[in-house]
């Protein structure tokens, strides 16, 4: 079972702060079956169901090129999870472990990252199998899974050991 805002043993919550830092904008928003977290699924499956990355204007012309990639890995914004507790309790499992030794939904800033396949691109629209996430979450970003620049080395970038 989902839990909303109680406490299992050994967690702890703390006051959360004033937002102040951070100027995020959602470039669209995520079409899913799922308006429940207890049927949403803790892990997507690149055989799971067809969801939607709607994009906003102006975004949309960013999406160019995207098609050359069967992998993309999406980043959102889990607008609707708790984001106080410092110490959480898994569910099938008796001990504490600090939020950030986990891959909860709870956290202070609540951003999640999936890997998904690429299904097509319908205008703005990204088409999408491996989500797990309610329908209308705030999407952040979209990469490619892998990139087809790889990373310079060291000695490439100018980064040289001085004797």
């Amino acid at each position: 079972m989902v839990r909303e805002n109680e406490l299992r043993e050994g967690e702890r919550a703390v006051e959360i702060p004033p937002a102040t830092d951070a100027g995020l904008v959602f470039i669209g928003r995520i079409r899913t079956p799922w308006t429940s977290r207890l049927e949403t699924p803790r892990q997507g499956r690149h055989d799971g169901p067809v969801c939607r990355l709607e994009i906003f204007e102006p975004w949309v012309a960013a999406l160019k090129g995207v098609d050359f990639y069967s992998n993309l890995e999406v980043l959102y914004w889990l607008d609707r999870s708790r984001r106080d507790l410092v110490l959480q309790s898994p569910k099938n499992n008796k001990s504490t472990r600090g939020t950030f030794s986990l891959r909860s939904p709870v956290r202070p800033n609540p951003i999640a990252t999936s890997i998904v396949k690429l299904v097509a691109i319908e205008g703005n629209a990204v088409l999408v199998r491996g989500l797990d996430c309610l329908d209308g979450t705030p999407l952040l970003d979209i990469k490619p899974d892998r990139c087809e620049f790889t990373p310079l080395s060291a000695a490439q970038a100018g980064d040289f050991e001085t004797e």
